[in-house]
C-alpha cells in the first residue's frame, strides 16, 4: 500500500462497524495500521468483526453502545482514548431508515433516526474535540460521516426522516469543516448509493436488487469496501488538503436524467 494511505499509529473510532459498510471501514482500516474501536449497538455483532480483526493479528476492540445517544458518544470517545491514548480519526458511520409514508411517521421514529444520524454527528464531535485536537497539532485530526445520496441529492418515497438526517449531515459537514479547519481538523464525507449487503429491506430481494443494477450505469451494486476506501483516502495523509466535502461513491446512478437512457 502507498505510504500516503497508510495509517500506522492512528486511533480510529467507527460507529455501526458491526455489519455492512461499517465493517468493511473498520476492517480497511486496521488493516492500513489502525487500530480501530468499534461501537455498535449489537454487542455480537461488533464483537465478532474485532475477533476477527484480532484473530488476524490487526488492532481493534468493539464496544456495545446505542450512538442515538450522548453519553453512549462520549463513552466511545472516552474507551478509545483510554486504550490507546490518542484518537485520530472519528468515523460516524451508525444510521437507521424507518421506512414508512410521510403522514404514518411517528415521532419516536422520527427523533431516533434524527438522534443517530444526525445529532450523534455533533455529539461526537464534541466529545472528540480534545483528542482531535491534539491529532491536528501532530500531522491531522478527521472527522468522517457516511452520508447518503438520498436527501442531498435524490428523493425516495417512504424515506422522508431518513433523507432529511442525511441532508442534515452534509449541512453539518461543510459547517464544522469551516470551525475546525484552522485547527487541523478535517470533516468530510462520503455519500453512498445502492450498496449489496447492507441489510435493509430495499436490497434483500435478489430479484428487485438486480433490477436496481439494471438502472445503475456501472451495471451493479456497490460494495462495502467501494465506501471503505473512499474513507480510507479522506483519513489518509492524501487528504490532508481536502475538507468540508463529500465522495458520491454510486457507479453513476445519480447522473441519468432518466432510467431510460439504460433502454434499448
Amino acid at each position: 500500500m502507498n505510504a500516503l494511505f497508510r495509517l500506522d499509529g492512528k486511533v480510529a473510532l467507527v460507529t455501526g462497524g458491526g455489519r455492512g459498510i461499517g465493517a468493511a471501514i473498520a476492517r480497511t482500516f486496521a488493516q492500513a495500521g489502525a487500530s480501530v474501536l468499534i461501537a455498535n449497538r449489537s454487542a455480537d455483532a461488533g464483537a465478532s468483526v474485532a475477533r476477527a480483526l484480532v484473530d488476524e493479528g490487526l488492532s481493534a476492540a468493539a464496544l456495545a453502545c446505542d450512538i442515538g445517544q450522548r453519553s453512549a458518544c462520549e463513552a466511545a470517545v472516552s474507551q478509545a482514548v483510554e486504550r490507546w491514548g490518542a484518537l485520530d480519526i472519528v468515523v460516524h458511520n451508525a444510521a437507521i431508515n424507518p421506512w414508512g409514508a410521510l403522514g404514518a411517521i411517528e415521532d419516536d421514529a422520527l427523533a431516533q433516526t434524527l438522534a443517530v444520524n444526525l445529532q450523534a454527528c455533533f455529539w461526537l464531535v464534541q466529545a472528540a474535540l480534545p483528542a482531535l485536537r491534539d491529532a491536528g497539532r501532530r500531522g491531522g485530526g478527521r472527522f468522517l460521516v457516511t452520508s447518503s445520496v438520498t436527501g442531498p441529492r435524490v428523493a425516495m418515497p417512504g424515506s422522508a426522516p431518513y433523507a432529511a438526517s442525511k441532508a442534515g449531515v452534509n449541512g453539518f459537514i461543510r459547517s464544522a469543516a469551516l470551525e475546525l479547519a484552522r485547527e487541523g481538523i478535517t470533516v468530510n464525507g462520503v455519500e453512498p448509493g445502492y450498496i449489496a449487503k447492507q441489510g435493509g429491506s430495499l436490497l434483500s430481494n435478489p430479484e428487485r436488487a438486480a433490477r436496481i443494477a439494471r438502472h445503475i450505469p456501472a451495471g451493479e451494486l456497490g460494495r462495502p469496501e467501494d465506501i471503505a476506501h473512499a474513507m480510507l483516502f479522506l483519513a489518509s495523509a492524501a487528504a490532508r488538503y481536502v475538507t468540508g466535502q463529500t465522495i458520491v461513491v454510486d457507479g453513476g446512478s445519480t447522473l441519468p436524467e432518466s432510467p431510460f437512457f439504460n433502454e434499448d
